[in-house]
């Protein structure tokens, strides 16, 4: 009689859920699903830290809205993957977390890295459970897939104890799910509801549109794009930890100052928006939320909501398109806004260093690298640097770290979004500090031949901390945020890919075109000055 181990349902699972990529890091609990992906064809990406996995997987869900697996062990293993939860929680990035487990007869007795994982990752998580059949194994997977995906997108986590794994029951008895038991039932907006939204909309004389991170991948941009051009009004995607003060746009709280209504599409009332409160937002603009999670509907003051109503965004994104038109009353806020948005310093434009590169200098020879290449994906991370590149890099596809303002992802970021477009050029551009955190995947890059370029900004220091301490307590206090200059180009040499160290503005080019042509992972260390991110503001 054939029989299936509990491992071989999670492998065939997962493949027939249409993964072809998983993210890990071997360990004693997850060996059967090891040995199980043999016989797919799921590739299997093997890292160097827990973390690394689940930020690779949540940049593979950004990046094609797939669910993105990471598989790691338990105990330890599961605690490293979790701490990289938060991240994709606040990106709104369907992820799914595989952890091994004790087994289920030995949980109680002091089993080897026995602990209540489920426990641990529930707080980051939309759903956290343990399995607890191996029958039930391909059922658990597929309930996992549809939550990641189904109203606000966001990770899961399913611990896998051992002895499941481990346990084979007759094949007979063995449904495999399909896609269709993990499809997401998407909430479609009452037609009602979109004729209320446009209503408020046409009432207004400067509404905002704002979407929120789970919209901010190439198709929701577009939707952006397309419903901005059938309203005639600006539509926004914040994605971004600084929210209202986000370089990406411009001098963005101009303009959420003085609007008289912000249509909310899956875009939370937080701390990115000032929680609504003056003098970010006028004291009577009024609301329009449309979430497909309920408790946030109750966020806005009672008596300043307008509209609101459960649906996801893309679908209330293509409505509102079908039958939005344009009012020329609205034409001068647009232009307005729009101009605010765009606003860049006139004065970066020559902007130099003193000795080492300022940062705008660093992002002109990225920009100007990038428009050869318009299929390549920016990368952005770190506290202070990070911030220039999405001011003035132009890309068509781009990864931050996100509303968490966790740094450290961009290593594993780019590592994902060079497999997800082979080929792309990948320019992940990051701090130093961030740099420390995942250096060791070149090691992963170099032995799956992935090629992307790190171009590290360098000041040797944790420079948003050193701000912080500048700006609350002067210069006399600037302790314990000091790194030293070192020379991570060499680093990234000795675990086999290429390396440059850049001193002077006119290098750059010549080095970014180097570590691409090289075909290996690559880090450019530029040496920069150590300066605030930018603070766009127009004068008067």
């Amino acid at each position: 009689m054939e029989t299936l181990r509990g491992a071989d349902i999670v492998a065939r699972t997962l493949e027939a859920l249409g993964v072809t990529r998983i993210f890990t890091l071997s360990g004693n609990h997850i060996m059967p699903v090891f040995d199980a992906l043999l016989d797919t064809g799921i590739a299997v990406v093997h890292v160097r830290h827990e973390a690394a996995c689940v930020h690779m997987a949540d940049a593979w869900g950004r990046l094609t809205g797939e669910v993105g697996v990471a598989l790691v062990t338990g105990g330890q293993g599961h605690t490293n993957g979790a701490a990289a939860l938060f991240t994709a929680l606040a990106a709104e990035s369907p992820v799914l977390l595989l952890s091994g487990h004790a087994g289920v007869g030995e949980i109680g007795r002091g089993a080897f890295q026995e602990m209540e994982q489920a426990a641990i990752a529930r707080p980051t998580t939309k759903a956290s459970w343990t399995a607890t059949s191996t029958a039930g194994l391909g059922a658990d997977l597929a309930r996992a897939f549809r939550i990641a995906r189904e109203g606000r997108p966001g990770p899961v986590h399913l611990s896998l104890p051992v002895d499941l794994l481990e346990r084979a029951i007759p094949a007979a008895t063995v449904r495999i799910p399909g896609p269709e038991a993990a499809a997401a039932r998407p909430a479609e907006p009452a037609p009602d509801l979109v004729g209320d939204l446009l209503g408020a909309i046409a009432r207004a004389e400067r509404p905002l549109l704002l979407c929120g991170p789970a919209l901010c991948d190439a198709s929701g941009r577009e939707a952006m794009a397309a419903l901005e051009e059938r309203l005639g009004l600006p539509v926004l995607g914040m994605e971004s930890p600084r929210g209202v003060n986000d370089p990406a746009l411009g001098a963005f709280a101009e303009v959420l100052a003085r609007a008289d209504l912000l249509v909310l599409l899956a875009k939370p009332l937080d701390f990115t928006l000032r929680f609504g409160d003056a003098p970010a937002v006028a004291p009577d603009c009024r609301f329009a939320i449309v979430d497909p999670d309920s408790v946030l509907l109750a966020r806005a003051p009672a008596a300043r909501l307008a509209v609101s109503g459960i649906a996801e965004p893309r679908p209330t994104l293509a409505a509102l398109a079908g039958r939005a038109t344009a009012l020329p009353r609205h034409a001068a806020w647009y232009r307005e806004a729009r101009a605010a948005i765009a606003h860049r310093p006139p004065a970066w434009a020559d902007l130099q260093g003193n000795g080492r590169l300022h940062p705008v200098e660093l992002c002109r020879a990225v920009d100007g690298f990038l428009a050869g290449h318009p299929e390549a994906t920016l990368i952005c991370d770190g506290g202070e640097i990070g911030q220039w590149p999405q001011a003035l890099v132009r890309s068509g596809r781009r990864l931050i770290n996100g509303v968490s303002g966790t740094i450290g992802a961009a290593i594993p970021f780019a590592l994902a979004a060079a497999l997800q477009r082979p080929g792309a050029p990948v320019v992940a551009v990051m701090g130093d500090g961030t740099f420390g955190f995942h250096m060791a995947e070149f090691d992963t890059a170099v032995r799956h031949g992935i090629p992307f370029v790190a171009v590290v900004g360098n000041d040797a220091r944790w420079n948003a901390e050193h701000q912080i301490q500048l700006r609350s307590y002067g210069p006399e206090r600037t302790r314990h945020c000091d790194l030293l200059p070192t020379r991570y180009d060499a680093v990234v040499q000795a675990l086999g890919g290429f390396g440059a160290l850049v001193t002077e503005a006119a290098a750059l080019p010549a080095a970014l075109e180097a570590a691409h042509a090289s075909g290996l992972p690559a880090c450019v260390n530029v040496m920069i000055e150590s300066v605030p991110a930018p603070a766009i503001r127009r004068p008067g």
